[in-house]
């Protein structure tokens, strides 16, 4: 995988945007669904707009092993959903967040 000098990969295996704690998934994400380097720079301020851009370069140069990790990230993220969900009951917590949710919708 080529690297540049925005990405890092931290010591969990996540590829960051270098000095920043925003993940490549999520400007990938973004770019996916058609956001421009200047709207994705909109939703990230502590990035520059060299940096997205560099993250999209990235990406595209690396587009299948990319996809791979992505995929990997999503796999990660499921099993860490299963395991919260088989030991820990999150059952009241979920029914205080909706009845939060409706109050601030009421208002």
């Amino acid at each position: 995988m080529n690297t540049i000098e925005t990405i890092v990969i931290d010591d969990n295996g996540t590829i960051r945007i270098k000095g920043s704690r925003v993940n490549l998934d999520a400007i990938v994400r973004q770019f996916k669904l058609g956001a421009t380097a200047e709207q994705i720079q909109e939703d990230f301020p502590s990035l520059s707009l060299r940096e997205v851009y560099g993250a999209i370069y990235f990406y595209l140069d690396n587009e299948s092993e990319i996809e791979d990790y992505l995929n990997q990230q999503e796999q990660e993220e499921e099993k860490a959903k299963h395991f919260i969900d088989a030991h820990f009951d999150n059952k009241s917590l979920r029914e205080r967040i909706r009845a939060r949710r409706q109050q601030m919708a009421r208002k």
